[in-house]
């Protein structure tokens, strides 16, 4: 039985790769999960080997169940597999990260003491953290005599605090959570702690003045886990060690930070020419991958199962749903983004290899959860720029808000508790998962006419906040379009708009 991972283990196993052992911790960071082993350190570790950064990152545990044990059993090591599909080639990349000096329970009062003591150090440049999109709320009850503080922000609060102190520089912030502006938001949520806890005006003024919160929008879809145990079995024995910290993360990788022009040079990132960038203001880049990635996802895939898709990557094996999928976004998406078109459409092909990764088996029926809401937020803004920009309506957003109620209201069986449960073309029930009101608007019109219907969903302003009944033409033609969905399939109506 192979030894567990560690450096000695890693020296005996002749891992050919990169590896750093010792390096001054530059990095603090809050989370020990999937994502930030397989987004954020995996960016200053290739640093640490394209361009000598030399930084560690220390690890905070920041709930009181985590990994530290495991991450400081294998001294911070882990194996990392980048999987994926690049210009239609599968990918399979292995690589040991080594950036991670150790790792520290919050909740354990010796490790509060130490991560006190690296906010304190000289060496440390950055914090970064995905504390998940609830991680970035102010806690009135979390106060600095809590061993640890209860919140992310108050946490951070009290060790920017134990900096400025000992008269130490301020730190650059990178926030990865999910949610819009989320610099600016901790910023927000740490001013008011030091309002609540009537720490001095000084303290205020290095935090506001010294410190850089940045929003980031971060984009590597990590599944994390492999879960067949017996893969596992089969890695561990290739690599001649037992790695219970194995990740796992799509090859497509990108990482959009904003900031001053100075912090481009600062960072390590440019220099080693990787994929990520500091610009600006990060809304543009979230629009377009709201808009391109995730817009895409909503404007095919209920349409795609009608017409008896299940996974994501045998769709873009369907020449007419992948080519559908391409012309609402080269034809109709990419036109009305306020970005560089070149960059636009080489963001959309990099989508296709993603969703060609031959690792992940994406379920469209994952990806119809809340549609309601989805289409509004992903494809509505495209749909309606479109006809204010050509005053005509675009053939495949058209046809997706179409393939939306078709979806909604295919031969409906029942309300359950929580879902709509429909009857899709090939036989089989579906639940349809959306918010109560949404699920009860169309139970209510299932026995309407698909006229009825179509001009009740159009007119509806609680679902999209607007009466797109209004819009010349658009009943008639998602009438058109539904109908076309009922009578010939969902594919037949996609190859419609080609």
């Amino acid at each position: 039985m192979a030894n567990q991972l560690n450096y000695q283990v890693l020296k005996e196993s002749g891992y050919p790769g990169f590896y750093q052992e010792n390096a001054p911790v530059k990095v603090l960071q809050f989370g020990e999960g999937n994502f930030l082993r397989a987004f954020v350190d995996y960016w200053f570790d290739m640093s640490n080997e394209l361009v000598g950064w030399n930084g560690k990152v220390a690890i905070v545990q920041p709930i009181s169940q985590g990994l530290s044990k495991l991450v400081n059993d294998q001294q911070g090591l882990y194996t990392l597999y980048l999987r994926g599909s690049e210009n239609g080639e599968t990918v399979d990349h292995k690589r040991v990260i080594s950036v991670v000096d150790a790792c520290y329970n919050a909740y354990d009062s010796e490790d509060w003491e130490k991560i006190k003591e690296i906010a304190r150090s000289e060496d440390l440049e950055y914090v970064a953290s995905n504390t998940t999109e609830a991680g970035i709320t102010y806690d009135p009850n979390s106060n600095n005599s809590q061993i640890p503080p209860v919140s992310f922000p108050a946490k951070l609060t009290v060790l920017l605090y134990e900096r400025y102190k000992a008269g130490k520089k301020g730190l650059v912030i990178l926030s990865c959570e999910l949610i819009d502006d989320n610099g600016k938001e901790l910023q927000k949520c740490c001013n008011q702690h030091i309002e609540d806890w009537g720490l001095e005006e000084g303290f205020r003024t290095w935090l506001n003045e010294e410190c850089l919160f940045c929003s980031t929008l971060v984009d590597r879809i990590v599944p994390g886990r492999i879960r067949d145990e017996a893969e596992v079995q089969k890695l561990n024995e290739e690599n001649g060690y037992v790695d219970q910290l194995l990740d796992v993360g799509e090859v497509f990788g990108v990482w959009y930070i904003e900031g001053p022009k100075w912090l481009e040079e600062k960072l390590p990132f440019k220099k080693a020419g990787l994929n990520v960038h500091v610009v600006p203001e990060v809304a543009p880049y979230k629009k377009r991958k709201v808009r391109i990635l995730n817009g895409a996802h909503t404007g095919f895939v209920l349409g795609a199962y009608l017409a008896g898709q299940d996974i994501v990557r045998d769709c873009m094996k369907n020449e007419n749903i992948h080519g559908f999928m391409n012309k609402l976004l080269y034809d109709e998406v990419i036109p009305c983004l306020p970005l560089d078109k070149e960059d636009c459409r080489n963001f959309a092909a990099a989508v296709t290899d993603r969703f060609n990764n031959p690792f992940v088996d994406h379920l469209l029926m994952s990806i119809s959860l809340n549609s309601t809401s989805k289409w509004k937020a992903r494809n509505m803004p495209s749909f309606l720029e479109y006809v204010e920009k050509f005053s005509t309506l675009p053939p495949a957003l058209t046809m997706s808000l179409a393939a939306y109620i078709a979806f909604y209201s295919s031969d409906i069986q029942r309300r359950e508790e929580d879902c709509l449960v429909c009857k899709r073309p090939l036989g089989n029930e579906y639940k349809v998962h959306d918010v109560d009101w949404a699920l009860d608007f169309f139970f209510a019109h299932k026995d309407n006419t698909d006229k009825e219907l179509v001009h009740d969903v159009l007119a509806n302003t609680q679902m999209w906040d607007q009466d797109l009944s209004l819009i010349p033409e658009l009943e008639k033609t998602v009438l058109e379009d539904l109908t076309l969905i009922r009578t010939k399939g969902a594919e037949s109506a996609f190859a419609s708009v080609l």
